[in-house]
């Protein structure tokens, strides 16, 4: 199969892994200065807010330099842009419909990007049965105005979930753990405070974003049911 046509990416042509691990030293040393000046303050600000944003910017710009060109890559790009949109929004309780709306947007650009081979429709429904007890769960301490936005929002990370299940490769793994993340992050914003919510939240949603760009060196598993 022709990755070209298909929309996905191909392999790079030589070993970029050294290349790779290096190049991620600064996104590491973003996301620690993160979470370690979050810790020691609640309060919101644009300086907060940057912080948070830059490992996610970082990556963005590491994939221009890794490949300079590609549908695959530049739809990681956007949707990485999208997600600092997001995470800035999200800074700001107010705002949270916004960064919500940046984020469903992210993913449906990372919906985009993995594409629909292989299909695997049987990953399918136990994803939206998990999903919708979850999203019973939760609804009761939703306010009225962000249920249908909400419910949205899900419909759309689940199947961004979907998608990289079946692509496999790390993009199978970042999904995995954004979901985690906005789970965790979900539960606590609307019912009570996990203990050390919000640095699960924000580790595994980094790994999230830093696997899936990672996806961006790996050929997709092309196995079907």
């Amino acid at each position: 199969m022709d990755a070209r046509k298909e929309g996905l990416p191909r392999k790079p042509r030589f070993s970029a892994q050294p290349r790779v691990g290096l190049g991620l030293l600064p996104f590491f040393l973003a996301c620690a200065v993160y979470l370690l000046v979050q810790n020691s303050t609640d309060q919101p600000s644009w300086v907060s807010a940057l912080l948070k944003i830059l490992p996610i910017l970082y990556l963005a710009g590491f994939l221009g330099t890794v490949f300079p060109c590609g549908g695959y890559r530049s739809l990681l790009q956007g949707a990485l842009l999208c997600s600092a949109v997001g995470d800035a929004c999200l800074v700001w309780p107010e705002a949270f419909l916004y960064g919500m709306a940046a984020f469903g947007l992210a993913h449906l650009l990372y919906l985009r990007a993995f594409g629909l081979t292989p299909l695997k429709p049987g990953l399918l429904l136990p994803l939206l049965l998990v999903s919708s007890l979850y999203f019973g769960l939760l609804h009761p301490h939703v306010p009225p105005h962000m249920v249908w936005p909400l419910l949205a929002y899900s419909i759309v990370l689940v199947a961004m979930l979907w998608r990289g299940l079946a692509r496999g490769g790390s993009a199978h793994w970042g999904a995995l753990l954004f979901v985690l993340s906005d789970t965790v992050l979900a539960w606590n914003t609307f019912t009570h405070r996990v203990p050390h919510g919000h640095l699960l939240v924000m580790t595994t949603y980094y790994s999230a974003q830093m696997l899936i760009t990672l996806s961006a060196f790996q050929n997709p598993r092309l196995k079907s049911h």
